[in-house]
């Protein structure tokens, strides 16, 4: 990449980064290309869709929290080990405002630019949920996808500021009910 195109796009990752941080994933393109000082063209040519534009912004996230899953794996308690990583992800859901949609949309959508890193996610969750089934912490009936369902909608739940206060509580309640051993 030519150094100008390299400036441009490091400078339009940074401003989307803000940008989606005060205004949500769903604020309008056209902005962050003004705020960044280049046009729009220049966006779209770096980043043809949002999704594109999501997948760089959150590609080193999905894959650090896919990483904590793995490092999760070897604990010595599973039941704690899936809890403490569905605090994490929903905690980065909603600190990515807005994100939880097109990341549920994408995982459906092999052509959208976040289906690899959303299925790497999910898996990620899936390998700790199967391991806390197979040492009988975990029912036996929920799979990989469910638990990604149930995580998008605490996230959202948690989007909710009416809602928001009792996000912890549910996502307790929700545990107990995924967990053999915990009580809500």
């Amino acid at each position: 990449m030519r150094a100008d195109a390299r400036k441009n796009y490091d400078q339009l990752l940074t401003t989307a980064r803000e940008v989606f941080a005060e205004q949500g994933a769903d604020a309008s393109l056209r902005d962050i290309a003004r705020k960044a000082e280049v046009g729009l063209g220049t966006l779209y040519r770096h980043f043809p869709t949002r999704e594109a534009l999501l997948e760089a912004l959150l590609r080193s996230s999905f894959e650090a929290l896919a990483d904590r899953a793995r490092a999760l794996e070897s604990a010595r308690d599973p039941d704690d080990a899936l809890v403490t990583w569905l605090r994490e992800i929903i905690a980065f859901t909603h600190a990515h405002r807005g994100v939880i949609a097109p990341m549920m949309g994408a995982i459906e959508d092999p052509e959208s630019a976040l289906h690899t890193s959303c299925v790497g996610l999910r898996a990620a969750g899936a390998s700790l949920l199967a391991r806390a089934q197979r040492d009988g912490h975990a029912r036996a009936d929920l799979d990989g996808s469910e638990l990604f369902d149930l995580i998008a909608a605490l996230a959202w739940l948690r989007e909710q500021p009416s809602h928001a206060p009792r996000a912890d509580r549910l996502l307790n309640v929700i545990a107990s009910a995924i967990l053999t051993r915990r009580m809500a």
